[in-house]
């Protein structure tokens, strides 16, 4: 790419927005040149905006510090300036799809962290090894928002990152249900265990919407588009409990599964090493090489050991045994803020961009 794309940052002073930041530090496509964020940051500084409240293991880096941060509700000025955004405002929801049409309609494209239109019928909702060709839907939501390049495009809930690939590597042998508890990092929240100290040595059996989203998102990843809208896949059944845990980063989950067709444990562990899409294909600036990892290790995966794994990009998957009530469990890792976050939109960004939805303006 001769030239760098300009990006915007909505809700730039958050966690979220904070991981975007330290993500596209020297990035070879992409330039941070806006951020933007409520009215009571706007005009400051980035670096005085956020103050003491960089929760980034990485320093700050130096080329945003000085950034002054706009108004996020002026729309047209923090379009003007940008080739496309990412969102990862903190508002109600109802505000946050009025904000992100509203950015669209300036034709500018919209990859968005935030779970408001992940369920809108003509948004695609994107893992972009598992779904890329939901970006099909974008021409006819184009058409009802009367654009020519702005569009939105939603990445999924971090929740599901650390089982969904797994099923979709298994989508052969036709996995019809599902049990799954996921145990989910403080991150999740946008907080760290100085923000939250009565999280440690803690566990919360309760995280608002949480459960509703891990049982139903993965469906949607596995729709398809019939008459301009995505219309999610009936199977499998997922049932699911989210726990809150005294970790930092790192989403885990304990899966069981029935097939309808009984596959081998070998066959398995097979489609999970050799499961690859299009960002592996197209070699994209932050695709994992190996985009799931099978550890042997009856131990594997932990949090401290593998929740890095591909930079964050790749998933973990363990203990994959034959069980005495469903055919197969099996333990599944993935770094929330980075693949179920911010990283899985960039990646979006990329794959939009590999496939010219996203260009200079």
């Amino acid at each position: 790419m001769e030239k760098k794309l300009r990006v915007g940052i909505l809700g730039a002073t958050g966690m979220v927005g904070q991981r975007f930041i330290a993500l596209l530090e020297n990035h070879p496509w992409y330039e941070v040149v806006t951020v933007a964020a409520s009215p009571r940051s706007a005009g400051k500084t980035y670096e005085e905006a956020v103050g003491g409240r960089w929760k980034m293991t990485t320093p700050m880096p130096e080329s945003v510090k000085n950034l002054v941060v706009m108004n996020v509700n002026e729309v047209e000025k923090v379009a003007a300036s940008v080739d496309f955004v990412f969102s990862a405002v903190d508002m109600t929801k109802e505000e946050i799809r009025a904000i992100e049409e509203e950015y669209a309609k300036t034709e500018t494209p919209v990859v968005s962290n935030n779970s408001a239109h992940r369920w809108t019928p003509d948004v695609p909702m994107v893992v972009p090894e598992v779904n890329a060709e939901h970006f099909e839907v974008i021409k006819y939501q184009r058409e009802r928002l009367g654009t020519k390049r702005g569009f939105i495009v939603a990445k999924p809930n971090c929740s599901i990152q650390s089982y969904a690939p797994a099923l979709t590597a298994w989508r052969e042998f036709e996995p019809y249900e599902v049990v799954a508890t996921t145990y989910q990092a403080i991150s999740g929240a946008g907080k760290t265990f100085q923000d939250w100290p009565e999280m440690l040595g803690n566990i919360i059996p309760y995280i608002g919407g949480e459960e509703e989203k891990s049982e139903q998102e993965p469906l949607r990843l596995w729709g398809k588009i019939e008459n301009g809208v995505i219309v999610k896949a009936s199977e499998p059944k997922i049932t699911c409990q989210c726990v809150r845990v005294p970790v930092l980063n790192g989403h885990t989950a304990a899966v069981f599964v029935k097939f309808r067709k009984k596959p081998t444990k070998e066959e398995l562990i097979d489609r999970l090493v050799n499961f690859k899409g299009l960002p592996q294909e197209l070699e994209l600036p932050s695709a994992p090489k190996q985009f799931i990892q099978y550890l042997e290790e009856d131990n594997r995966p932990q949090v401290q050991m593998d929740v890095d794994f591909e930079h964050g990009m790749g998933v973990s998957i363990g203990r994959l045994r034959e069980d005495s009530i469903y055919d197969y469990k099996f333990i599944g890792l993935s770094h929330n803020t980075v693949r179920g976050a911010a990283g899985g939109a960039v990646l979006c960004a990329e794959l939009l961009t590999a496939q010219g939805y996203i260009a200079a303006k």
